[in-house]
């Protein structure tokens, strides 16, 4: 059975103020904020699936396909579900949700990436090796891990992430310690209910989802 999936890691994309003037993105509208910081309220926290599926095969382990707890094996054309004590094991599942990332729970703050997995049905009608429509939420079983605070990926920004002006009106995460292509000009220090509890500080505005949907950030 083949279990199309699209991976869902890749950094998400915040418009930036020119001058005064309010700019609009793709996702997301931002403007310059009190005290000449930068508005970046927007699709930051969640990043939006890149690039075309990616092919699945499962391979008999557990009744439900990348169950919580089960994990997959990488390469560059696909990713199989395998079992974690085996040498092939690089990433378990966290969580794992049916329907769509868009309508469906968050993954967890420290997710690696996520698989979405397309609906499949086999030929017979009893419906035995039927696969949902679904995602999972994946950590690698080995460092490095993106999704961590600072780590410059995942699909959610999270306190301690940093972020960086890419040239063309956007802001895009990096790795704090300035490991990645790109240095980091942005750290998101703090996570709270309304812009006001924000400390005077902040330079940039981050929309981060949850209960505490706004990321106050620092220049560094």
């Amino acid at each position: 059975m083949h279990v199309r999936t699209r991976w869902w890691g890749s950094p998400a994309v915040c418009a930036v103020a020119c001058v005064a003037v309010v700019c609009a993105a793709l996702l997301t509208g931002c403007q310059r904020a009190p005290g000449g910081g930068v508005d970046g309220e927007g699709r930051l926290g969640d990043r939006t699936a890149t690039g075309p599926p990616v092919p699945v095969r499962t391979s008999g382990y557990g009744a439900v396909f990348l169950a919580v707890g089960e994990c997959s094996s990488f390469g560059r054309t696909s990713f199989t579900e395998v079992s974690c004590a085996g040498e092939r094991a690089a990433a378990r599942v966290v969580a794992r949700h049916d329907g769509t990332a868009r309508n469906g729970p968050r993954c967890p703050a420290r997710t690696d990436f996520v698989l979405h997995i397309s609906e499949q049905r086999p030929a017979r009608e009893d419906g035995d090796g039927a696969v949902p429509r679904g995602y999972a939420c994946m950590r690698h079983l080995q460092p490095p891990h993106p999704g961590d605070p600072g780590g410059g990926g995942g699909p959610r920004t999270i306190v301690g992430d940093c972020v960086y002006g890419s040239g063309d009106g956007k802001v895009r995460e990096t790795a704090c310690d300035g490991s990645g292509v790109y240095q980091p000009e942005f750290e998101v220090t703090k996570a709270v209910d309304a812009r006001s509890k924000c400390p005077a500080s902040t330079a940039l505005y981050v929309r981060l989802g949850g209960t505490a949907p706004v990321g106050c950030a620092r220049r560094v």
